[in-house]
């Protein structure tokens, strides 16, 4: 099942690209993680505690595209780091999207794993990161455009809390609720009005 998900979503997603004047394959992409509070169902084994975000329960992953189209999640327990998550992410990435040589990340990200991706992956994880005078909201540069994915993923109303006893059944939410998204988009209606049709599952 998740591998017929997956190949709906991925079609879609080409289709939605191809509509936008993009090539089918993207060149570039933007990693960010949103820590969601799980349900009383889910098991210990698999959830955390967010001390950053202070959320106890899972962490969605997410690498989308320059329209802010899912290439690819995991979902893992709130406890565990971005920059470990994004090891198994960006190596799945360079396998499936070759033409992808350049991933922005917040300063989550930093460190280690900026050189372990040019090393391993001749990827560059290029880190934008906030200025000391910035307060309040701002929209960054690049990482606007996940962030603003992972808002539009809270408007499902099965995803603004994690109901899903295994993380690979959380990941398939995250497909079906972009796919209700994009299979709105195509028509040229307007994200919002997708958005809120996906909300109601």
């Amino acid at each position: 099942m998740a591998g017929l998900l997956g190949e709906l979503h991925d079609r879609l997603r080409d289709r939605v690209r191809e509509k936008e004047g993009r090539a089918v394959d993207p060149t570039a992409a933007i990693v960010d993680s949103q820590a969601v509070r799980a349900a009383a169902n889910i098991p210990r084994s698999t959830s955390g505690w967010d001390g950053g975000k202070k959320v106890g329960g899972r962490k969605r992953h997410l690498v989308v595209d320059c329209l802010g189209l899912v290439l690819a999640v995991t979902a893992t327990a709130a406890s565990v780091q971005d920059r470990d998550a994004a090891v198994g992410l960006l190596d799945g990435l360079s396998t499936k999207y070759f033409p992808i040589r350049r991933v922005w990340a917040d300063g989550g990200y930093a460190g280690r794993l900026v050189d372990w991706a040019a090393e391993n992956l001749h990827l560059t994880l290029e880190i934008v990161r906030r200025t000391d005078d910035t307060s309040g909201f701002v929209a960054l540069p690049r990482r606007w455009v996940a962030e603003r994915t992972l808002s539009r993923l809270m408007r499902s109303r099965r995803l603004v809390r994690d109901y899903e006893t295994l993380p690979v059944m959380h990941e398939a939410m995250v497909l079906w609720s972009m796919t209700m998204l994009m299979s709105g988009r195509l028509p040229g209606r307007h994200p919002a009005g997708s958005a809120r049709s996906a909300a109601k599952q």
